[in-house]
């Protein structure tokens, strides 16, 4: 079924109205995306594009410019002879992204623990009982809702466009990889320490704490990758 039709089939639902074709390829990137970022397509994953068209109901044309936005994000590798399948992360690649998330974490944390008023204190507040929660009902896709919400909250009040762009960036790359590492026995354990570390530092307006916090926990969420990719290479 093609694009045009699923708009007409909505809009005369009376419920959604008109989808344009840029609405519909943005829903189908982020429905592919997320099934990365949930394992449903594991790394190395191919993507067949007649599976995906009938799996989501949409043409082949927005399959195909959805995988293009996504090889842009390097989640997604076109393999000559083989098509796209879902892109895997070398140990070098993943340990640079990890080490540049530390610092600009950091440097977040820095500054959202030296401007952020009143209210996004709160919504980090209830961003983090929220990620507790979620641990402690070890549901996959709730610890990766929450964990996003922590950093969305934390990176619209940092007051540095460019280190969200930037960091939103390389969460993208690192979506192979967390999906899996913050499941791990412990990083369940830990992570909800370290956030709240972080917490308590930014409520206190310890920049030198919160950045300290957000460097600590990145870069413990980087063994954590570095061994799982070493297990997997083994």
């Amino acid at each position: 079924m093609g694009s045009t039709g699923i708009a007409k089939r909505i809009s005369m639902s009376g419920v959604i109205g008109l989808v344009r074709a840029e609405t519909l390829r943005s829903q189908v990137e982020n429905m592919l995306r997320d099934a990365i970022a949930t394992g449903t397509f594991a790394p190395g994953a191919r993507l067949v594009e007649r599976d995906l068209c009938e799996r989501m109901g949409v043409s082949r044309t927005s399959v195909r410019e959805a995988l293009r936005k996504l090889e842009a994000e390097k989640l997604v590798q076109i393999l000559p002879h083989k098509g796209p399948i879902v892109a895997t992360m070398t140990k070098q690649k993943a340990c640079e992204v990890y080490l540049v998330r530390a610092l600009q974490e950091g440097f977040a944390a820095r500054e959202f623990a030296r401007v952020a008023d009143d209210a996004a204190l709160k919504q980090f507040d209830d961003a983090v009982v929220a990620l507790r929660v979620s641990i402690l009902a070890q549901d996959r896709n709730s610890v990766l809702s929450a964990k996003t919400r922590l950093y969305s909250t934390l990176l619209d009040n940092c007051g540095n466009v460019l280190i969200e762009q930037t960091l939103n960036s390389l969460y993208t790359r690192i979506i192979l990889l967390r999906v899996t590492t913050l499941m791990q026995p412990d990083r369940l354990s830990a992570s909800p320490c370290e956030i709240e570390e972080l917490q308590k530092c930014i409520k206190a307006r310890d920049e030198d704490g919160a950045e300290l916090a957000a460097r600590t926990h990145a870069g413990n969420a980087r063994i954590t990758a570095m061994r799982f990719i070493e297990a997997e290479e083994s």
